[in-house]
């Protein structure tokens, strides 16, 4: 099967690898000319063969708009447009519906698996008809990890970007928990070997997971994580998680702690803690620090 890639970064270019491993063709276009495969939209649509599948995954907001708009010019009826970005999913149905009317196709795909996907594979997360989901199908096989888990068919346009919005939701949550253990065990005098208890746990244990693994590979490199600063950002899953929870009345209150412990992380002299300071000196003669 041949594909289509715009966006052959980080996960672009692992994914182009893995694809081309399965036995597909892949022509990818960048704007770095030293890793793109055709020099622009025009010629890799020109290199694909109709029924034409086109994947984007290049970054959310306007340059995917823009990409899809041209891709919108340059495609044929029953062609079939992804975008494998991280999309907010309220964007989708409107992109389907703009895109239906030249009878082009529209599917979102959540995916995950970060720069270790080309080898472990990637979980996809995928909204749109199940006709369009056929067509890609190959694809998805060749991408997914091998076996039965790692790919779902989620629902109509949207719920592949919103299940990947969830599960990054979920992310933050564990990151923090993971987190916020090791700093405690970092922080207490009764143990010793640190980076030892969180190996111990990578197998037999409950918490056992890939991004616990992570961890243990991180403080391998650097045991006291010294060479770092404590600032997280956000991509803003995180936030559209907890927008979503407000508007369903869905209490999240591990993700919505996760996330606001991000934006504190970006605080040199917190401005809430000042006014706690001066409230306590005010009504309690409490000493501050200046």
């Amino acid at each position: 099967m041949q594909l289509g890639l715009i966006g052959l970064g980080r996960m672009g270019g692992n994914m182009r690898d893995r694809i081309r491993a399965a036995g597909h063709e892949v022509v990818g276009y960048d704007h770095h000319p030293e890793i793109r495969d055709a020099g622009s939209l025009k010629e890799m649509v020109g290199k694909l063969q109709a029924p034409r599948v086109v994947w984007t995954m290049v970054p959310a907001g306007e340059i995917t708009e823009s990409t899809i708009d041209q891709l919108a010019d340059l495609l044929s009826e029953g062609d079939l447009i992804i975008d494998g970005g991280n999309s907010k999913f309220t964007d989708d149905r409107p992109r389907a519906e703009r895109l239906a009317t030249k009878g082009i196709g529209y599917m979102d795909c959540g995916v995950s698996g970060g720069i270790w996907g080309s080898q472990n594979g990637y979980a996809l997360m995928v909204g749109g008809d199940a006709k369009h989901v056929q067509m890609a199908q190959p694809i998805f096989d060749a991408l997914k990890p091998a076996g039965e888990f790692g790919f779902v068919h989620a629902g109509p346009v949207g719920a592949g970007h919103y299940t990947k919005m969830v599960h990054n939701g979920i992310e933050y949550g564990m990151m923090q928990a993971l987190a916020e253990g090791w700093e405690l065990l970092e922080s207490s005098e009764w143990v010793d070997n640190v980076p030892g208890a969180i190996k111990s746990w990578r197998e037999g244990s409950v918490v056992k997971s890939w991004l616990l693994d992570l961890l243990d590979r991180a403080l391998d490199g650097d045991p006291e994580l010294a060479k770092l600063k404590g600032y997280a950002e956000d991509t803003g899953e995180g936030r559209w998680t907890v927008d979503e929870a407000v508007r369903l009345s869905v209490p999240l209150h591990v993700i919505a702690a996760s996330l606001f412990a991000r934006f504190e992380s970006r605080q040199d002299d917190s401005p809430a803690m000042k006014a706690v300071a001066a409230l306590r000196q005010q009504f309690g003669g409490h000493a501050v620090v200046s």
